[in-house]
């Protein structure tokens, strides 16, 4: 009876064990079958693996091998502005710099304002946006590690229609806005409808709760649709300008990325098939496969924008010539930015972010005065490098610097640095994985309205031509104009293109 009894707990032993066997191989065979449907549908993908191509992607030699930077993956988001189904042309309306932590999966996201007065390629210094539409993906990312100190070798693209759709295909998001964003929200889905060929419905406006509360006080949470999310990340007539404007679609990305963890395999199948097509990278399948994997554990952390300390506006303007943001300086916003994504509060810019430092400085005349309080202790002691001698520009090949939209900086700006730092990384997220909203009144929102709003989208700049730079007044210490910096830190948004008057250039507004 005992042998009869240990025969029949062998006979379960190995029926269990087949049956565990059996569970494991399933799932394996359904992984497989997973991962070819993903194969598959990777195919409908506009995937450039082109080693020549890859190769021409330009890193500071002083990045190169860094240990710091090898522990983080980084990747160059792109939004294109291009009403064509081509996203490897037209103007970057949008550019994101995604950092992964490869060991803690906390991603951030860095937006650069389109309108930052950079060396885009070639010795020309114009709006970094440029960038993208005069050499697509490569110039766009060689602009920004070269300006930067960044190792971007990796793209992914989208335009208006893709982002529609992906959030379509997820049901819609719930936003929360305030009266002067839905309005405005409103006004864009006519263009974004047009543009992308898909539908929506208006949202009532409710009644109108004063100048004071316009900008300030969140009216509650609105579902929308694509058309609607996609054009609230189209906003820039509000105060902060680029800089809201910038914080919305981060806003949006990390609305779509918790609503992605969450949805069904019958969703994401849906975004594959509709997205895909619509989306161009130079990662290669298994690469995404890989960074697709992750993406449970993957979460995203605080993000902010580039550069921190700037200044914009009519003195900007008389300055240059050019309606745009200029980094101030572009050497301490790049150590805060390692700061910020990498944690490396030593950092020291590379030979080639002092010397287009110092020539943004020499040449515009907002040099070490102008630096946010923030950023004051991040001012190097060296000498400046800038001799003058960069003040005429390449004009090397013809310029297609050209834009849809008007520019929209005002005669002033309300958006001063002269709070906390988007760069602190102690604090809580502007938009973080908490589940809590910086949208909010309460004080401490970075999206409190405390002064007097701006608010006038008809204060555009009237571009004349008049493209002198009688505004500078260089010093090699490049400490400004003789001004005290009192204004040094305000930034906002140039509009879409401004007008780029260099007369050998047929940059045009």
């Amino acid at each position: 009876m005992a042998k009869k009894n240990k025969s029949v707990r062998r006979r379960r032993k190995r029926r269990v064990l087949f049956g565990i066997e059996l569970f494991v191989l399933l799932i394996l065979v359904g992984g497989l079958f997973i991962y070819a449907k993903v194969n598959e549908k990777m195919n409908k993908l506009d995937i450039d693996t082109s080693s020549d191509e890859a190769s021409k992607v330009e890193v500071n030699e002083a990045v190169v091998g860094s240990k710091t930077l090898k522990g983080f993956t980084n990747i160059a988001l792109f939004g294109v502005d291009n009403r064509k189904e081509d996203v490897k042309s037209g103007q970057s309306d949008t550019t994101i710099i995604a950092s992964i932590n490869n060991d803690t999966k906390e991603v951030k996201l860095v937006s650069l304002y389109r309108d930052t007065y950079l060396n885009i390629g070639n010795d020309k210094y114009t709006k970094c946006n440029a960038a993208y539409n005069n050499g697509g993906p490569t110039q766009a990312m060689s602009m920004i590690n070269t300006n930067l100190d960044l190792n971007i070798t990796n793209y992914v693209a989208v335009n208006f229609k893709a982002l529609a759709t992906a959030i379509d295909c997820l049901g819609g998001l719930d936003v929360e806005m305030t009266y002067v964003e839905l309005k405005n929200m409103n006004d864009y889905c006519v263009e974004t409808s047009e543009v992308t060929g898909m539908d929506y419905e208006p949202i009532e406006m409710p009644e109108y709760p004063g100048d004071d509360k316009q900008e300030s006080e969140i009216l509650g949470s609105f579902h929308l649709n694509g058309v609607q999310a996609t054009s609230y990340c189209r906003i820039r007539y509000t105060s902060g300008w680029d800089m809201r404007r910038t914080e919305r679609q981060r806003y949006i990305i990390s609305l779509i990325v918790e609503k992605a963890k969450k949805a069904s395999l019958s969703t994401l199948n849906d975004i594959m098939d509709q997205v895909f097509p619509m989306i161009a990278t130079d990662f290669s399948k298994s690469e995404l496969i890989k960074l697709g994997m992750g993406i449970l554990s993957y979460k995203l952390g605080e993000t902010s924008g580039f550069p921190n300390s700037s200044l914009m506006g009519d003195e900007v303007k008389n300055a240059i010539g050019l309606d745009c943001v200029v980094p101030t300086t572009l050497e301490t916003n790049v150590k805060a930015l390692h700061q910020f994504l990498f944690g490396d509060q030593a950092y020291e810019p590379s030979d080639i972010v002092k010397q287009r430092s110092d020539y943004i400085a020499g040449h515009t005349g907002f040099g070490n005065s102008y630096v946010s309080d923030e950023q004051k202790a991040l001012i190097s002691d060296r000498a400046s490098t800038y001799d003058g001698s960069a003040d005429t520009q390449s004009s090397s090949g013809t310029s297609t610097y050209s834009d849809t939209d008007d520019s929209d900086y005002s005669d002033y700006s309300d958006y001063s640095d002269s709070g906390s730092s988007d760069y602190s990384s102690g604090g809580s997220s502007d938009y973080s994985d908490s589940g809590s909203s910086d949208y909010n009144d309460s004080g401490s929102s970075d999206y409190g309205d405390s002064g007097s709003s701006d608010y006038n989208s008809g204060d555009d700049y009237n571009d004349s031509g008049d493209s002198g730079e009688s505004g500078n007044n260089y010093d090699n210490g490049y400490e400004g104009s003789g001004d005290d910096g009192s204004g040094g830190s305000s930034s906002g948004e140039s509009g879409d293109g401004g007008g780029y008057n260099n007369e050998d250039d047929d940059y045009s507004e």
